[in-house]
């Protein structure tokens, strides 16, 4: 006799230790059940039967240990008709439901089915071949049913995840100009929810294009959510014209107002690049610093990378109201490319050392050894070369944003 065997996974019914399937009973006739043991005993199915009373001790059972099926006479001293399988349903939603009805009571069971019950049996109408494949047919049905939500709901989620990464991660809004962008975004591994990076580029009417990366504490919808909020009102603000100081204290003022909890922040790190007159205003709120690319300078045309760290304030949101950031200048070669990235790329943990994170000096050197690639190579490199280097179990512990700003002959 082959047994059925039901899994589902993160929630597993209840079994003996053969392996047999539960049946929960819940009839208040002890002739009925006398009967419904007589079937399960005759029928090909491999079952142990735990009988109850009511509705109050079935749904006790229901807690303590989730059955396979449930068999549900619909007239009990605490329930009478649809109002027990509406108990049942709450108390366990996932557990397929059979109910027994009388002789002329076709028409409840057909009213039990339509309010959630996966079939119904007529008594002294069911042979013990009917009963088995009723009971089957009714645990298989349910496990489809919840596969197939459970589909759909991974298909929304993969959707709405689409759409706030389209709202995260951009198109630069450039007209002619000589700077060439390359922006890259790579999921962390876990891929369990979205993060919160986020960037742009845009160049303003006198020609500077700005630059922003940032990201927001934690991973989830509403996180990624205000990391859309933060981005678009971050464009909105430079093409208005707000730069500066004043620019990082309306981003502030929009993160506490859309924030879901007070606790959420974001680190930030925004730039005003002039390339004619290479130089850039940098400002940072919490942000690690960003690599400067030189292709070009008084050390003659081998390329160089170094680690550069502005002055920076405190993250967004972590004193509203209060904090300030200040800009500071840097003096840029004839050739190069400034290279913005969020905490993902350094703070993964090195085969080499099984604890240590790699850290913004390991990142700097790393990239240092891709100085001579160009741009987009250069960017794909550093970010294999991250994942390459890894602690057992692969790839990027976190999400991770790249954004290369490069100028001159060189791109």
């Amino acid at each position: 006799m082959a047994e059925l065997t039901v899994h589902v996974p993160g929630e597993e019914p209840a079994a003996d230790n053969h392996g047999e399937l539960v049946v929960l009973l819940v009839e208040d006739d002890p002739g009925d059940a006398l009967l419904v043991e007589e079937l399960l005993a005759d029928s090909a199915l491999p079952a142990r039967l735990q009988w109850v009373q009511s509705i109050g001790d079935a749904c006790g059972a229901l807690k303590a240990g989730r059955p396979h099926c449930v068999l549900l006479d619909l007239h009990l001293p605490d329930a009478q008709g649809l109002a027990g399988l509406a108990r049942v349903l709450r108390t366990s939603p996932h557990t397929p439901v059979v109910v027994l009805t009388g002789l002329a009571e076709e028409d409840s069971g057909l009213a039990a089915v339509a309010a959630g019950a996966q079939d119904y049996l007529v008594k002294g109408r069911v042979e013990p071949d009917l009963f088995g494949r009723t009971l089957r047919y009714s645990i298989q049905r349910k496990q489809a049913e919840r596969a197939a939500a459970a589909l759909r709901e991974e298909r929304l989620r993969a959707q709405e995840n689409a759409r706030l990464e389209r709202g995260l991660l951009p198109s630069p809004l450039l007209a002619d100009t000589d700077v060439e962008v390359v922006a890259r975004y790579r999921p962390g591994r876990a891929q369990a929810l979205l993060g919160g990076d986020f960037y742009d580029v845009v160049q303003a009417g006198d020609g500077v294009v700005h630059a922003v990366i940032g990201d927001v504490s934690g991973h989830g919808p509403d996180e990624a959510a205000l990391g859309v909020c933060l981005r678009i009102a971050w464009r909105t603000l430079v093409l208005s014209g707000v730069t500066g100081p004043e620019l990082l204290r309306q981003l502030e003022r929009i993160l506490t107002a859309e924030r879901s909890h007070p606790e959420l922040f974001a680190t930030v790190s925004t730039l005003a690049l002039e390339p004619v007159r290479r130089r850039v205003q940098v400002m940072r709120a919490g942000h690690p610093g960003l690599l400067l690319r030189s292709m070009s300078g008084a050390r003659g045309s081998e390329p160089l990378v170094d680690l550069v760290e502005p002055a920076f304030g405190p993250a967004l949101g972590l004193l509203p109201g209060v904090a300030d950031w200040s800009e500071e200048e840097l003096r840029l070669p004839g050739t190069g490319a400034l290279v913005l990235f969020t905490d993902g790329l350094f703070e993964g943990r090195t085969a080499a050392t099984g604890s240590a994170r790699l850290g913004e000096d390991g990142l700097t050197a790393l990239a240092r050894t891709h100085a001579h690639l160009p741009g987009p190579r250069f960017v794909d490199a550093v970010i294999s070369g991250v994942e390459s280097i890894a602690a057992p179990g692969g790839g990027l512990a976190d999400d991770v944003a790249v954004v290369h700003l490069e100028w001159g002959e060189a791109r």
